[in-house]
């Protein structure tokens, strides 16, 4: 294997474990979600979304930034074997973080009862403030976990993710129940409800920030070797070290993460301006509080948190490639970028297409089996059945981002988000306005801000890495092998529920999708040997695939 195929074999890997834990992470949360929905009910589950939306703006603002930022600037000094420098950008984003998670608790806090005013949804304020300290914990964590990905290590990150996912899901759903019992005739019964789930979330990040410290210490000796080992280079070739001044690397720091503030906040401005155009303008309608919180729920906790499982393996991606990026970019090894995005866009595209086609075929048996079906819930069903194309928009957009950030065209992604914001903000206030689409009209405007970041994303790819995308295996051929499977899903589906349930029917027919649809891969020759060798586990795919004579 050549040593350009490791490095894209190592993003692979990397990119396939942290794709690994993020769907096992948003697995458990849609767990947890089907009792934590039955306690709670749609008006308390629409408080805690609706405090969510909020409290992810500060997350952004403050601390969201900083693993691809400290990961930037890590991976560029490893690279040229500037361990010291590293480990200097890693302690000066740690006071980085402290300063601006501490300013981002204390807005969120306060802040609380002006948002709740602002959206007429008072039932917010309690979650909120039980979230904000959430905040500071994490802009912690998140220089920690850029650290480690810096050096291309995306296990800790991983273990971090899945431990906070675990305590998350117990505390969040004990303490919904209990709060909800014991606050039994109390006004606002549903607000220290849906504060149950908030503290979960708290809880799970103080778990996960003590699993990182203790995954760190154990790699402390490592990183002590890596300084080591340049403090000898040096010695040996006579080189004094060159240390970065602090001022110099705190303001790297500020002009890494402003871009990529910026560009993230905006991109995640659209659910908050949904809130406040939806809410406002379906007030105006006539719509009172109690309605609005009920479709509020089940557009974003039920089709935005199905639809978004499958963009993990597109943020994981995103994660992954980024540090390799920025090494090929420091050594200026085009050809290696562009093979990079090639192989990141398609792997992303191979997993998306067919939850795509998978969400929007079975939605109904998907939503009773996680027992999200209500009388109200044809609502959600419709929406998964229509606006499942956001799947594989929304996994476009979001890995090209990882890569424009990873060029260091960082403000580029801040430009189209911004756009597609202003866009989907005007359409959305019309389509509420003028028409009697509802809460559908947030779902179509959900599709709209994806497509519009992908189309403006993809042009700007082309345009900076002089890189052309190829269509055939990475868009058509995905797309065709996931309509068969779909087809065959929904015939299977349909004929095993003549006899049996539906959530044990669509647990068969997921399972009978897989191999059906990777089978069709196969066939239409999408992936080739050498790509599957290329793969985590490659081999032992390719023996396999053989001896079932699906390769030759």
């Amino acid at each position: 294997m050549t040593e350009q195929n490791k490095k894209t074999n190592n993003i692979l890997v990397q990119g396939s474990i942290l794709a690994a834990a993020s769907l096992i992470v948003r697995f458990i949360g849609m767990l947890y979600r089907i009792p934590m929905t039955a306690i709670l009910g749609e008006k308390a589950i629409g408080y805690y979304n609706i405090a969510f939306e909020f409290y992810d703006i500060a997350l952004l603002l403050s601390t969201y930034s900083l693993p691809l930022a400290v990961s930037k600037l890590v991976s560029a000094r490893a690279v040229q074997g500037q361990h010291r420098n590293a480990r200097k950008v890693f302690m000066i984003a740690i006071g980085f973080g402290l300063v601006v998670g501490n300013i981002a608790m204390f807005a969120c806090y306060f802040g609380a009862d002006i948002y709740a005013r602002a959206i007429d949804q008072r039932g917010v304020i309690l979650p909120l403030k039980v979230l904000a300290p959430t905040i500071l914990i994490f802009s912690i964590m998140g220089v920690i976990r850029g650290y480690f990905q810096g050096y291309g290590n995306m296990v800790p990150t991983a273990i971090s993710q899945i431990i906070e996912q675990i305590v998350n899901a117990g505390v969040s759903v004990g303490a919904s129940y209990f709060l909800l019992r014991h606050y039994v005739g109390d006004p606002d019964r549903l607000s220290y409800g849906a504060a149950g789930g908030t503290l979960g979330t708290f809880s799970g990040a103080v778990a996960s920030f003590i699993s990182l410290l203790i995954i760190y210490e154990i790699f402390h000796k490592t990183f002590g070797k890596l300084i080591e080992a340049e403090k000898k280079a040096e010695e040996e070739a006579g080189e004094p070290f060159t240390s970065e001044r602090p001022l110099h690397v705190l303001h790297l720091i500020i002009l890494t993460v402003i871009p990529v503030v910026v560009s993230q906040t905006v991109y995640q401005l659209s659910g908050t301006v949904d809130t406040l155009v939806f809410n406002r303008v379906l007030r105006a309608k006539g719509f009172d509080e109690s309605i609005r919180a009920t479709w509020w729920g089940i557009y974003s906790g039920k089709y935005k948190l199905l639809t978004t499982v499958p963009v993990a393996v597109a943020s994981a991606m995103g994660t992954a490639i980024v540090p390799g990026l920025i090494a090929e970019f420091v050594r200026g090894h085009r050809d290696a970028m562009r093979e990079k995005v090639a192989v990141a866009v398609k792997f992303n595209m191979i997993i998306a297409f067919p939850c795509m086609v998978g969400m929007s075929v079975l939605s109904g048996p998907i939503l009773r089996t996680l027992r999200f079906w209500t009388d109200q819930n044809t609502l959600a069903r419709n929406m998964l059945q229509l606006g499942s194309v956001s799947i594989v928009l929304f996994a476009f957009s979001t890995l090209t981002n990882g890569i424009l950030q990873g060029i260091n065209r960082l403000y580029v992604p801040v430009v189209h988000s911004a756009i597609a914001l202003v866009t989907h903000a005007v359409v959305l206030g019309f389509l509420l306005d003028f028409t009697e689409l509802n809460a559908y009209a947030l779902m179509i405007c959900n599709v709209l801000f994806a497509f519009i970041v992908s189309a403006l994303n993809w042009r700007s790819v082309a345009k900076h890495l002089e890189y052309k995308q190829e269509i055939k295996k990475t868009f058509l051929l995905p797309l065709t092998a996931s309509v068969f499977m779909g087809v065959s899903t929904r015939c299977l589906y349909d004929f095993l529920h003549l006899a049996l349930s539906a959530s044990i029917s669509c647990v068969l027919s997921i399972l009978f999708a897989i191999p059906v649809y990777f089978s069709a891969l196969l066939v239409l020759k999408v992936v080739t040997k050498e790509e599957i060798l290329r793969m985590p586990k490659g081999a032992l795919m390719v023996k396999v695939l053989t001896k079932l004579k699906l390769l030759r």
